[in-house]
């Protein structure tokens, strides 16, 4: 029992003496001298950019969730079926939205019916006829000469503008306008009556496993350089410390006592990391508000860091700088007369570096084949695997370098001094690219992935480019023969096809049988049909029309027969059931697959003088327009001349192709993220290179006082980063079309290796530390003096 208790105040004082040595090398930080603080200091700005996209990406689903949020309690426009009756709590909405280059620009006009009108999130008072509330940026833009075009559109006076809840972003377009006499249209599909706003139905999205997989893969891809860039700044310095710590050792600390102190100005560094990201990351936070990356903007206080998130990365950085300190000098000795490095050091062993990327292998392997029919891919598994082998390529590329180098032959002197130099220290040269080949090889699969199952979520839309590049679809209360002349005199419209349709039925009220009847002149009706021949004031039955299925077209279309446009039909609103009777001499017409609708459109085809205008409220215009591209800002005039005609005029651009809305989103935020991770790792592969230019100050004064050329150790210098980088690409595209090509396999996708993306990727990588280079040649000219060689 006393023996028991005997061993508690040895092994309390062996942990206090410990803690005490960490302590010592966190005053060793701060104290000791210019070389300490400035060593803490550049590891404090290299940790502070990782903490402070860390932070960034911790808030990245609060954020988002926020969006969403917000999105939802704006929602006014859907499309339930139910037709609300009118009351003194309801509303009238109009989505009158439009675009605006390549903008969106969000648009409602509002009819209040009652006191108790319910307001829109952001909005204090509704807008009067002739007035609207805008965004703050869209009333930027309306007051800018780049929105000139933008203004004739919306004309009404400007009374006020939206606040921050009733917006999804700082740089969102959006506006309400004050309306009046949209009640009568509400069943156009762009307008209904609300007592609330919000979703009224918000039922639970069917998840995708291939969609779901793609957001865990860009989450880990996006994070693991930030981790690599952590590991590799809280060893800045290291050669000059370990030469600090030789004198602790001549002073009588042990071997165990020198590294803790080691650490311990590690745990400094990175605590005083820490507080940089922090103040990183807040000013981030506000520059966040006044940014919009790839059509993406957030309000800084979406950015909130969910606070256990916050917390491991405040504990894990600590943590991980102390460890990594510990890895990095376990095979260096310290002595009391100096550090034994320079010495040949022990060849790298590869075996164990190899069992990383296959453990990686190992994990995602079940998966294959899964698809989208075998239900979610394992989360756990996904992550482990794609972090082993992502950290797989930090673990083989510093063998890679030392095997290299160790072979490269004789040249110039600035290859010399670089070769000499790399051979000296691979693994400083290999942590340098460490973090730019981690994030090649997760972009490198990330784009085989998504140009695989991009297909997937990319569908045709029928229509037909070459025809027309624009649609605008007109009220129903709209004639059509003028507004198609207005789009003839509009400059840059080259061609007008324009028509109106509805259908017809054998009786007013469920008939048994209808049929579409549309209405336009014979340049127009030729692109839908095959007429034999065509003048105004004829009339034709498309007979075996694929649209038509059993609708017996000749029996419906035998002349003199009563038909009614726009029957009624049971649980719907009543309908205007307009008679009509088929005119004598009607001709028989072939289909066509549809030119312009994009369907083999049957029924009934008029021309307007066969057309009596009791028929024109039962009908919906729709104009395609062919236009010249080259004219500057075509788009906007048509929009503008659609405005004009009709504000609920909707006009739409065509694309062959069409993808799906979340797809898109979660490509556009991957765009986003890789942007915040290249520029940390052109920030911090700066801060790297800065601080191995200033270890190296006196060695390169001590070249030019003996009359080394400034461009020679220049190009060294650059030799000194292309080689290891250029290995480092190499490694990143053999792992990233690995991974890959085993993602896809996940997926149950056809391998296809986009050449394209993989040059492009790399490309960026090689790009981006090539400018990190260019950007320390001055700071290296600076150290190239000889006065570097003064000491104290």
């Amino acid at each position: 029992m006393n023996l028991r208790w005997g061993h508690r105040p040895r092994e309390r004082s062996r942990a206090w003496g410990r803690a005490a040595d960490l302590m010592l090398g966190v005053r060793f930080a701060f104290t000791g001298g210019r070389e300490g603080w400035t060593r803490a200091v550049l590891t404090a700005v290299g940790v502070g950019l990782g903490v402070a996209l860390l932070l960034l990406t911790t808030a990245l689903p609060n954020a988002l969730a926020v969006r969403h949020d917000r999105e939802a309690a704006r929602t006014d426009i859907t499309f339930s079926g139910e037709r609300m009756p009118r009351a003194n709590d309801t509303l009238v909405v109009a989505n009158v939205g439009t675009d605006f280059r390549d903008d969106t620009v969000r648009g409602r006009a509002l009819e209040p019916e009652g006191p108790r009108a319910p307001l829109p999130p952001g909005v204090e008072k509704f807008p009067a006829v002739g007035e609207m509330v805008v965004s703050p940026a869209l009333k930027e833009l309306l007051e800018s000469d780049s929105g000139a075009l933008l203004r004739e559109r919306l004309p009404d006076r400007i009374v006020g503008t939206i606040g921050e809840p009733g917006l999804i972003g700082s740089a969102e377009l959006a506006f309400y306008r004050g309306a009046d006499g949209l009640a009568p249209h509400i069943d156009s599909g762009r307008i209904t009556r609300i007592d609330r706003f919000g979703n009224p139905n918000p039922g639970p999205e069917r998840s995708d496993p291939v969609l779901l997989l793609l957001i865990l893969v860009v989450f880990v891809v996006l994070l693991m350089p930030v981790a690599v860039f952590i590991a590799a700044a809280v060893r800045f310095g290291g050669e000059r410390r370990d030469r600090r710590l030789a004198a602790l050792r001549l002073v009588g600390s042990d071997s165990g006592m020198t590294r803790r102190i080691a650490a311990g100005e590690a745990l400094a560094g990175a605590v005083l990391g820490l507080v940089f990201g922090a103040g990183f990351f807040m000013i981030g936070r506000q520059l966040a508000g006044t940014a919009e990356v790839f059509r993406i903007s957030v309000f800084p206080s979406y950015l909130n860091p969910s606070p256990l998130l916050a917390l491991l990365v405040a504990v894990a950085v600590p943590a991980a700088a102390v460890l990594v300190t510990l890895f990095a000098l376990r095979s260096v000795v310290i002595e009391p007369l100096g550090v034994v490095r320079a010495g040949r050091p022990t060849r790298r062993r590869l075996w164990w570096r190899l069992l990383l990327p296959l453990a990686g292998l190992a994990m995602l392997y079940p998966m294959i084949g899964n698809g989208r029919e075998n239900g979610d891919f394992n989360q756990y598994l996904v992550t482990g695997g794609v972090v082993l082998l992502l950290v797989g390529v930090t673990a083989l590329l510093p063998w890679i370098v030392e095997t290299v180098v160790a072979r490269l032959g004789s040249g110039g002197v600035a290859w010399q001094l670089a070769v000499r130099r790399l051979q000296m220290s691979s693994g400083t040269a290999a942590r340098m690219v460490n973090g730019i080949a981690v994030a090649v090889a997760g972009a490198i699969a990330l784009q085989m992935l998504f140009a695989g199952v991009e297909g997937d979520y990319t569908r045709p839309t029928g229509q037909d480019v070459s025809l027309a590049q624009m649609e605008v679809a007109l009220p129903s209360e709209v004639p059509v023969a003028p507004a198609a002349e207005k789009f003839r005199d509009t400059e840059g419209v080259n061609a007008v096809y324009a028509y109106s349709e509805g259908y017809v039925g054998d009786r007013a009220r469920e008939p048994d049988a209808s049929m579409m009847l549309t209405v336009g002149d014979c340049a127009s009706l030729r692109m839908m049909a095959g007429l034999p021949s065509c003048r105004d004031g004829d009339v034709f039955a498309v007979h075996g029309a694929e649209w038509d299925g059993d609708v017996d077209v000749a029996k419906l279309a035998t002349p003199g027969r009563k038909l009614y446009l726009d029957p009624s039909y049971e649980g719907s609103p009543k309908s205007l059931e307009i008679p009509w009777t088929v005119p004598q001499g009607v001709k028989a017409a072939k289909p066509k697959r549809g030119l312009l609708a994009g369907i083999d459109r049957g029924g009934l085809l008029i021309t307007p003088k066969a057309a009596p205008d009791s028929l024109a409220p039962g009908l919906t215009g729709h104009a395609y327009l062919k236009l010249d591209e080259s004219v500057t800002d075509v788009h906007e005039r048509v929009r503008n001349t659609a405005a004009a005609v009709d504000p609920l005029a909707d006009a739409m651009l065509w694309s062959a192709t069409e993808r799906t809305g979340r797809f898109d989103a979660i490509r556009t935020g991957l765009f986003v993220g890789a942007a915040c991770v290249l520029a940390l790792i052109g920030a911090s592969l700066l801060v790297s290179q800065l601080e191995q230019l200033r270890e190296r100050k006196r060695l390169l004064s001590a070249l030019v006082a003996f009359g080394t050329r400034r461009r020679t150790l220049s190009l060294s210098v650059l030799w000194q980063t292309a080689v290891p980088i250029a290995l480092g690409l190499l490694l990143a595209s053999v792992v990233g079309l690995t991974l890959g090509a085993v993602l896809l396999k996940m997926t149950n996708t056809p391998v296809r290796v986009d050449w394209a993306g993989v040059l492009s990727m790399t490309g960026i990588g090689a790009a981006v530390v090539l400018a990190v280079t260019l950007f320390s040649l001055p700071p290296l000219l600076r150290l190239m003096r000889p006065e570097g060689l003064r000491t104290e």
